[in-house]
């Protein structure tokens, strides 16, 4: 069953704004799950705010070279519960334990820094649900997480603003004329990172052709071959309303 996003986003924009008034203001900037703020910024067109700025640097620095990980980590932004009557173990670990517990494995690509205090709050308020007499949450409230993808069914229209991300990452472009001949060699490793219908984000290899018109660096490339060398990452998105935005960073 499809959640609209517009459904989604003021049970997740009311959790950032919950957790940021409850704590002293040097805590509030990373107090929260930074991946629910980069989901809501991003489908908001990056608004103008001190939260979605700091979201924003985050995304960007997740393509910062080395590594190159995928700017938006929406497996890591808890969207919805699971009231399976049957459920595969690894479906019903709690959100929270998996991500937050000082004794957990870490997940794939990083985190930002995380307060447990603001952590412990968010999952009192979760076990309030429960059975009072324990401080547990009933297995029928157990969050789901899928290890590399949306804990929701993400694949309606409303997210296509998160398939739209696409991360091009030039590892090396290279062009020079043969002192002995006049001959243009020239040599690429570009690989195209995108977004499957969940949200799993997966690399494949790509070309410079087929680098986006926005990109900058390679305007010369195969004219007149003129010495080139070249490195980068650019990312690319489309907002909930369709417009586009990209940056690049280059290294």
């Amino acid at each position: 069953m499809h959640l609209p996003f517009k459904t989604l986003v003021f049970p997740l924009a009311a959790t950032l704004a919950l957790v940021a008034v409850s704590l002293p203001t040097r805590a509030k900037a990373q107090t929260y799950p930074i991946d629910c703020a980069i989901l809501l910024c991003l489908s908001g067109g990056w608004p103008a705010s001190v939260p979605c700025a700091r979201a924003r640097a985050e995304f960007i620095r997740r393509i910062t070279p080395w590594p190159v990980e995928p700017p938006l980590q929406i497996w890591r932004c808890p969207m919805g519960a699971s009231y399976e009557i049957e459920r595969h173990p690894r479906d019903t670990i709690r959100f929270f334990d998996a991500l937050y517990h000082e004794d957990a494995n870490p997940q794939r690509q990083s985190f930002a820094e995380i307060d447990h205090a603001s952590v412990a709050s968010l999952t009192d308020a979760v076990r309030r649900h429960g059975d009072d007499a324990t401080g547990h949450v009933p297995p029928d409230f157990a969050l789901r997480l899928v290890q590399d993808r949306a804990d929701i069914d993400i694949s309606g229209p409303e997210f296509n603003f998160v398939r739209s991300i696409r991360v091009f990452d030039v590892r090396y472009a290279w062009q020079r004329e043969s002192p002995r001949d006049g001959d243009c060699y020239r040599s690429a490793a570009v690989f195209l990172g995108t977004y499957g219908t969940q949200g799993d984000f997966s690399w494949r290899r790509s070309s410079t052709s087929g680098l986006p018109s926005a990109h900058e660096g390679l305007d010369q490339w195969e004219d007149r071959c003129p010495s080139i060398y070249h490195r980068s990452v650019f990312v690319d998105w489309r907002d909930y309303e369709g417009n586009y935005g990209f940056e690049q960073v280059n290294y």
